[in-house]
């Protein structure tokens, strides 16, 4: 079986990807939801607080990921510190669905950092989504209802699109939406013949 990661900056539609991979029978590991549930886990939540302050938790008691988002990409120290909290354990829980999923041909995680992060490592094929910067800036501002310097603050804390792009064993464009499903589907044939191919 063979571990694939999908990536790709900010806004390039990886999500739009991954749905793709979903409905072709890939099991596909959302690695920002389960994030977001180790977020909030008490003992998490007590680890972030201490690092970004008492105003990032809601009268939930859960996070306020908005606030957290606003203090923490304006603030590459205390972004480190957040992933170093949350990575490990998205880590362990994704090696643990995988040996739940391992009848499959291959698995996939979708992450925006997987190269920032250094996870790439763990994958053996990397499938990067891209898109023009503009067109990704326009997406997010629409989907998160954010200003165009909210979207620039994150994309210049990723890797910028043109090392993730050299990094990668597949490249999906994703500014036409047809010409990225049928490259989608190109990388799906190409991927069970290697995972036939592989040696367990």
């Amino acid at each position: 079986m063979l571990k694939v990661g999908l990536t790709g900056s900010i806004g390039s539609g990886k999500s739009t990807v991954a749905r793709v991979f979903i409905n072709l029978g890939v099991p596909v590991y959302i690695a920002d939801i389960e994030a977001k549930k180790i977020l909030n886990l008490p003992g998490v939540v007590a680890q972030v607080v201490e690092l970004a302050g008492e105003d990032v938790r809601l009268s939930t008691g859960e996070i306020d990921r908005k606030q957290l988002a606003a203090k923490v990409f304006s603030n590459p120290a205390m972004l480190q510190s957040l992933n170093n909290i949350i990575h490990p354990r998205v880590r362990a829980h994704f090696n643990e669905w995988v040996i739940a999923h391992s009848g499959h041909a291959y698995v996939m995680q979708e992450a925006a950092i997987l190269f920032e992060s250094g996870a790439y490592k763990n994958f053996d094929k990397i499938i990067v989504v891209a898109a023009p910067l503009n067109e990704r800036i326009e997406r997010v501002m629409h989907r998160d209802k954010v200003t165009r310097e909210d979207v620039m603050a994150r994309v210049e804390n990723q890797l910028p699109q043109e090392e993730k792009i050299k990094m990668a064993d597949f490249v999906i464009m994703n500014s036409d939406r047809e010409r990225a499903l049928t490259r989608a589907l190109e990388i799906h044939e190409q991927l069970k013949v290697l995972a036939a191919a592989k040696v367990i």
